[in-house]
């Protein structure tokens, strides 16, 4: 859960999620044909989207539209990370985690009565795909929010790339996560087991062999 969010939420301990995040994906190559970064695309729900606009005095009218001053103050507000705040983005080259840097080139809007967000995340290094895969996963490991991979994720920079979605197998997920909860000391108050890695969605992302 990002800091500016649970400051505005509250950020009561929970095996479901709280708040529910539809999420785009859009992978980016350089010109020598490395995987460079990640754009990643947040809607937040309308529950949510509506608790912080309220509580930030926005939209007071009611009409689902900001101000331009208003959009401006909206802009990078779940973009001040805790230290060691991974941005609930995960990515592995195969097996290998690849490093991220943090938020850049943020953007905000709200429009439908949602809040949606985007920001840029570079790989550290970049990646030279070759047989192994470049996975990219979305998950809060405490699951107070939950993350869902909708529309089709890009590619830009290679034409010969693929990425396809991955979801988790939920029955798994939720038995792991039962039996997690059941071996809990029964004087453990509001603490659940960091799960949240079981239930991630992902693209993972291939690309053909270069000569």
């Amino acid at each position: 859960m990002m800091f500016a969010l649970s400051t505005a939420l509250g950020t009561p301990a929970t095996a479901h999620p709280h708040i529910f995040i539809d999420t785009q994906l859009e992978i980016s190559f350089n010109a020598g044909g490395e995987a460079e970064g990640v754009r990643i695309t947040w809607t937040y729900d309308d529950l949510t989207s509506l608790q912080f606009i309220t509580d930030r005095g926005m939209d007071e009218d009611f009409d689902g539209k900001l101000i331009a001053s208003e959009t401006a103050a909206l802009s990078g507000f779940d973009m001040h990370w805790d230290d060691g705040y991974p941005g609930d983005t995960f990515v592995l080259n195969g097996t290998a985690p690849v490093q991220l840097s943090g938020p850049l080139d943020w953007t905000a809007a709200y429009a439908d009565a949602k809040i949606t967000t985007s920001h840029f995340r570079r790989l550290i290094p970049p990646v030279a795909l070759g047989s192994d895969p470049l996975v990219i996963q979305v998950y809060d490991p405490s699951l107070y929010s939950g993350y869902y991979i909708v529309g089709e994720p890009k590619v830009t920079g290679r034409p010969d790339c693929n990425a396809e979605i991955q979801r988790p197998d939920m029955k798994a997920a939720n038995e792991k996560l039962d039996a997690a909860i059941a071996a809990l000391p029964g004087d453990v108050e509001n603490e659940f087991p960091a799960l949240g890695a079981i239930f991630a969605e992902g693209v993972r992302v291939t690309c053909a062999a270069h000569s």
